[in-house]
């Protein structure tokens, strides 16, 4: 294949996201960014993306979605863990019954919204026409004050307020399409009408609870066993008008591949072309719409060959290859 002379995809990644696990058998493990990019290097369009470290982000950046508080407990928790295990202590710390952390987690996380703000920045700059962050540990369980469900800061609802506040964008949309509901890019974003967030996840699931009925987010709950048809059906007659009635200076993706069929965290039937069919309709309303400007970031995704070909899927798409 003819690798393009101008590439305009973005891939960030660091090896700080590697760096952070919650434990042998814990599913969002560093395994799944391996898995990725092997399988992108077996991909022969791979050397067509712009290839970029990301930077960490700045605590003042980070305020714009979560509390002073609790960025300090976190890194406090950090600082704590590490003095332990000098010391010979436990190796993790942990946050809930699923969330735990390491020492390496909170560069880690630091990384992760970095990447998201750098991809931001790069697209709204003209360098990229859109980007995908490779990046971990996730972030759309994250509210304002709170780590949960193997999330510490919450990257992309993170992205949305830098991109309104640092740069003066009037109107950001949040896609999500991970198996679980964003419920922290809720919690953040809510009532915030510079914000649509749209999603779709399995319900009854984690992390279960009440959604929020405000104006600004159009967040469809659908059962087990959802097969990709139906998704389709939703994004053409739920998503895309909203979107389009919104008409979005930038379009921000929580990626997550948990919906597909091959994976045990999910109940959901979506294969890896269901994936890039997605991709495809948000393409097309930021082309017409945001200037073809797409962040996406890793959510989540646990079966670690349906996770490689679901993300080459999507970043193929975005790629335009």
């Amino acid at each position: 294949m003819r690798v393009p002379l101008l590439n305009k995809t973005g891939y960030f990644f660091h090896a700080d996201c590697s760096l952070h696990d919650m434990g042998l058998g814990h599913p969002e493990c560093p395994q799944r960014l391996q898995a990725i990019e092997q399988r992108l290097q077996q991909s022969d369009w791979a050397q067509a993306l712009q290839r970029r470290e990301a930077p960490q982000a700045p605590i003042a950046d980070l305020e714009l979605a979560h509390g002073r508080m609790h960025i300090a407990a976190l890194r406090g928790l950090t600082d704590g863990l590490r003095e332990e295990v000098l010391a010979g202590g436990p190796s993790h710390a942990q946050i809930d019954p699923d969330t735990s952390i390491n020492v390496h987690t909170w560069d880690a996380a630091l990384r992760a919204s970095g990447a998201a703000m750098a991809a931001v920045d790069a697209v709204l700059a003209g360098e990229l026409q859109n980007a995908f962050c490779a990046v971990r540990p996730p972030g759309h369980h994250a509210c304002r004050d709170k780590a949960m469900g193997f999330c510490f800061f919450n990257n992309v609802a993170v992205a949305a307020r830098y991109a309104l506040e640092r740069h003066g964008l009037k109107k950001v949309a949040i896609v999500d399409f991970d198996v679980h509901h964003g419920n922290g890019t809720e919690d953040i974003v809510a009532g915030d009408d510079r914000i649509l967030m749209v999603s779709f996840f399995q319900h009854p699931f984690y992390p279960y609870g009440e959604n929020s009925t405000a104006a600004n987010l159009l967040n469809l709950p659908v059962p087990a066993y959802t097969q990709g048809d139906r998704v389709r059906e939703l994004v053409s007659d739920s998503w895309m008008p909203r979107l389009e009635a919104f008409a979005p200076e930038l379009i921000l993706v929580s990626a997550g591949f948990d919906a597909h069929r091959e994976d045990d965290l999910g109940q959901m039937g979506l294969v890896e072309s269901d994936f890039a069919w997605i991709t495809q309709q948000l393409m097309e309303v930021a082309q017409r719409h945001a200037k073809g400007r797409i962040v996406s970031c890793l959510e989540g995704g646990y079966n670690l060959d349906a996770l490689a070909r679901s993300v080459e899927a999507h970043v193929r798409v975005l790629a335009g290859l």
